[in-house]
């Protein structure tokens, strides 16, 4: 810790010799050092020609055309890139990530093999040695990023049926999965009007805030009486017309007005509602898992490296 914090400390004062040198030509200027490492004009300069000249970079940093498009217009963006690969590289050596040449050789073979592009990338002008290395620094990046945020990444099934109902909304031909509570009232007892007036006062009761589960203990006259008056699970198209129209306009935890049935009158209470699984969203659901997992990796990613930035060593001329 000591021997780094003296590294530092002198390229700082390298840095600032160098800005007093007026006005004896500079050869060299230090732009931005970091933890051990630093960056010069130079650097600065050779990345901007990569760039240009569509040199190897990795898509974890420049994930797409308009990322690199945005690094050639602003030297900012570019340095701080720049800054980024410093960081997470030295990163990789503090956790000691480093990838052996064996396990570069196999990826170089699957590369070859996916693209089916032949292992001679010298004939774009890059050497294959280049090439090697550029293959092990992302090896070793990927790890050190997936060993970092992979297990804080969680897509469960609800948010992939939440996604796909924010895409596609609940059309009629969806189906979906109920589970209903209720309280009954029997025509029998009295007759209609009756029975009437005594879903009236536990539906005020209701409306006035009383719990639905001990209301429905003590009014409900379901011979068939379950806890919390669960009436039971159903989709769509295996209840009564008179049941589903009501509940399929419900929102979770929802009670609903008088509901006659040829039962007798019903005070419903949704429970649970979800999207039945159909071959239309079975399709669909790798393609949102993935676009759900893509989003949530960047992140991830951007919140770890907002917090190493913080952690380092950052000075920039």
């Amino acid at each position: 810790m000591k021997k780094n914090l003296i590294s530092r400390l002198l390229l700082v004062l390298l840095c600032l010799m160098l800005a007093e040198m007026a006005p004896a030509e500079i050869i060299e200027r230090i732009v931005a050092v970091i933890n051990d490492e630093i960056i010069t004009l130079t650097d600065l300069d050779k990345y901007l020609e990569k760039l240009k000249s569509g040199g190897l970079t990795d898509d974890l940093l420049i994930p797409n055309d308009a990322a690199k498009q945005e690094m050639l217009k602003d030297r900012k963006k570019l340095l701080q890139t720049m800054i980024d690969e410093k960081i997470i590289d030295s990163e990789v050596k503090r956790q000691k990530l480093e990838v052996p040449i064996e396990r570069v050789e196999q990826e170089v073979r699957a590369i070859a093999k996916r693209n089916e592009i032949s292992r001679d990338v010298e004939e774009k002008g890059i050497k294959f040695s280049q090439y090697q290395d550029f293959i092990k620094t992302g090896l070793e990046r990927h790890s050190l990023i997936d060993h970092a945020i992979l297990s804080k990444i969680k897509i469960s099934e609800d948010d992939v049926l939440a996604q796909y109902s924010a895409i596609h909304g609940e059309a009629a031909d969806q189906s979906f999965e109920y589970t209903v509570a209720h309280i009954l009232f029997l025509l029998e007892k009295g007759g209609q009007k009756k029975a009437h007036e005594r879903a009236e006062i536990v539906l005020n009761k209701l409306k006035s805030g009383e719990d639905f589960d001990r209301l429905a203990s003590e009014y409900s006259e379901d011979p068939n009486f379950s806890s919390g008056g669960l009436l039971g699970t159903f989709k769509t198209g295996e209840f009564s017309k008179e049941l589903e129209q009501v509940v399929s306009k419900m929102s979770l935890g929802d009670t609903s007005r008088i509901v006659q049935t040829k039962a007798g009158l019903h005070i419903l209470k949704l429970i649970k509602k979800k999207l039945v699984p159909d071959p239309k969203i079975e399709k669909a659901k790798d393609e949102i898992r993935g676009q759900l997992y893509d989003k949530a990796y960047k992140k991830q990613f951007q919140a770890w490296l907002e917090q190493v930035r913080n952690e380092a060593f950052i000075r920039i001329n």
